[in-house]
């Protein structure tokens, strides 16, 4: 391999790209779109790329693009994906390109995914002529619950050897990767319960079938359910996160309505729990002569990194932050992807990112993803894109 594609060599011209990376993702920041159509964020990153050598491919239902970059010569193809939708949530950060619209927050880090890939696109053109194969970027819309990867891949985009993506965590160090091989990240699934009784007057419930005391059973019937049903090694989590009935004081509804998300790490967790849900809360209502309809909306599958790929990108990513720059995670995070089904498709990994910021929030903590208050370390970007290039090349050339 020649020695200007080694992996230390990228990672210093990553950080000599790193201002106009900074500026790119804070142009993005202050313009947050929702769902599967991002037309000013794909805009802005056609107009990044203006003057490369590169073909884009646009999406038929979506905003997602693919830009494929060819080597010196003919070869593998290795897809690389950043996500480039927002949250339907108000930013509170205060920072001076904070969200310009109302409502919407870049607060999954999805802002600075699309600028470290630009910037990939970038560093690889540069040492194109160093390599055989093609490159794909995959900016793609409609993570956040939209299922976008689904339609980019319906629509026959996709097509490679191998994957890769990065996923920013605020909680890790920055510029310290991490991931692991087998399940990386939950499936996720949307569950509603909706209990029906016999409304009646608030102050002579034993005239009416108050279904509210038995929501709230069920709500945490729920929570027993999971630990007296489920091992501890195969992990299940299911979240009680809305709760609604009635509409004044002195009035018992008709009905009271629960709706959470369920979370898994293997299909047969998942089914189990669909029906352990099912038969929670069917007879629970049952005993107090109300009626339980439970509706289950399958979400995005288990995340699942090739475990080959894994040691592959593990090595890479030690010679660009060093061996203490990459962690071994012991256990899968419980939240969710739609990349699981890229990788249901094609061999590859996610790994996340840590971009650990130095700010604190109001009470001392530092905010999570989703949250308001959601902040990141730019510096951590250089790592992003040198470690985009560097698995790229990496494998073209294996």
């Amino acid at each position: 391999m020649s020695s200007n594609l080694d992996p230390a060599a990228l990672l210093a011209e990553a950080k000599a790209m790193l201002p106009q990376a900074v500026a790119l993702r804070r142009k993005i920041h202050a313009q947050p779109e929702l769902g599967l159509q991002n037309p000013i964020t794909a805009g802005i990153v056609e107009e990044q790329l203006k003057g490369l050598d590169v073909q884009i491919a646009r999406g038929k239902s979506t905003s997602g693009l693919v830009v494929s970059l060819a080597g010196k010569g003919r070869g593998k193809t290795i897809l690389l994906r950043g996500d480039t939708d927002a949250l339907p949530m108000p930013e509170d950060t205060g920072l001076a390109f904070s969200s310009e619209v109302a409502g919407r927050m870049h607060a999954c880090g999805h802002d600075a995914h699309t600028s470290m890939l630009v910037h990939a696109v970038h560093l690889l053109d540069r040492h194109r002529d160093d390599f055989a194969g093609t490159v794909k970027f995959m900016f793609q819309p409609g993570e956040e619950g939209f299922h976008g990867a689904r339609y980019m891949i319906d629509e026959g985009m996709i097509e490679a050897d191998a994957c890769f993506a990065m996923h920013i965590i605020p909680n890790i160090t920055a510029g310290t990767l991490a991931g692991k091989a087998g399940a990386m990240m939950a499936s996720a699934d949307r569950w509603t319960i909706v209990v029906t009784g016999r409304g009646g007057h608030a102050s002579a419930p034993h005239d009416a079938v108050d279904p509210v005391p038995v929501g709230f059973e069920i709500g945490l019937a729920l929570q027993n359910m999971v630990t007296r049903r489920h091992s501890v090694f195969d992990p299940v989590v299911v979240t009680v996160a809305r709760v609604a009935a009635g509409t004044t004081n002195n009035v018992i509804p008709e009905t009271i309505e629960l709706e959470g998300t369920l979370r898994t790490i293997s299909p047969g967790a998942r089914q189990s729990a669909w029906e352990n849900i099912k038969r929670v809360a069917e007879n629970i209502a049952a005993a107090h002569l109300c009626t339980a309809e439970v509706m289950i909306e399958a979400g995005y599958p288990v995340t699942i990194n090739d475990a080959g790929f894994v040691d592959f990108a593990r090595a890479v990513a030690r010679e660009i932050a060093g061996e203490r720059g990459f962690i071994d995670m012991a256990a899968p995070v419980m939240g969710a992807e739609d990349f699981s089904y890229v990788l249901q498709k094609i061999p590859g990994c996610m790994f996340v990112l840590g971009v650990m910021p130095t700010e604190r929030d109001a009470s001392g903590q530092i905010a999570p993803v989703h949250s308001n208050r959601m902040m990141l370390n730019e510096d951590a970007m250089a790592t992003g894109i040198a470690m985009h290039a560097a698995v790229a090349t990496r494998f073209l050339a294996a």
